[in-house]
């Protein structure tokens, strides 16, 4: 079974959160093109001990959390990547978090979808970390997992400093992994440039659409 990160906690207020809160967690498993729901084993524990657990089957779940404790729920389905996402009390609103998990096909390389850098720079910004540190988790409960992080920018430009580039993107996310204690020899990196881009045309949106950090899974 492949493993896949993609957070997708939807926010749509200011966070409200304290301490002694009781938050409701709820979401679908879902297809990643069709939106369809799918029928999954769905896990979720406290993070990082595990110690509170449960496992079921379905295309939805909920639970409650409690207090400072962070969760950790993973998905997966036949010939489909498993998918992970963490959650902290935090990201409430109104006591409630809501957060989707895509599952696609096994063996394709996935895009780190909420991954942010400073244009035209390799500095990644705040905004990134909820996923990166849910990329830390999946990794850290799953030691055997390796990946390969794989950069791209958009084809406009100097094609070597695009490469350049690329290549200093994907190596700024393998430092912020390594330093939260994932062993840099579980991180290959692979730099593309503009050579592979997956929108066509010139327009700024396609542009920020080839504009990418993938993840593929190498071993699990």
């Amino acid at each position: 079974m492949k493993y896949l990160f993609v957070l997708l906690a939807c926010v749509v207020a200011e966070p409200t959160f304290s301490q002694n809160s009781e938050i409701a967690v709820s979401g679908k498993v879902k297809q990643a093109i069709s939106g369809k729901g799918v029928v999954a084993k769905v896990t979720y524990k406290s993070y990082p001990t595990g110690g509170l657990s449960e496992t079921f089957n379905d295309s939805t779940f909920s639970f409650l959390i409690f207090g400072s404790s962070k969760y950790f729920i993973t998905a997966e389905a036949p010939n489909h990547v498993k998918n992970g996402i963490l959650i902290t009390p935090q990201q409430s609103v109104g006591n409630k978090i809501t957060a989707d998990i895509e599952l696609v096909p096994s063996g394709e390389a996935i895009r780190l979808t909420h991954l942010i850098f400073d244009a035209g720079k390799d500095v990644i910004k705040p905004a990134s970390f909820d996923q990166l540190d849910g990329l830390v988790a999946l990794m850290k409960m799953n030691p055997e997992m390796e990946i390969r992080l794989e950069g791209h920018t958009d084809n406009i430009g100097n094609a070597q400093l695009n490469m350049e580039l690329s290549e200093k993107r994907v190596l700024a996310v393998k430092k912020y992994l390594t330093s939260n204690s994932i062993n840099k020899k579980r991180i290959q990196t692979k730099a593309f440039g503009g050579t592979k881009p997956i929108a066509k045309g010139s327009t700024e949106e396609a542009r920020a659409f080839n504009r990418r950090v993938e993840m593929r899974v190498l071993k699990d």
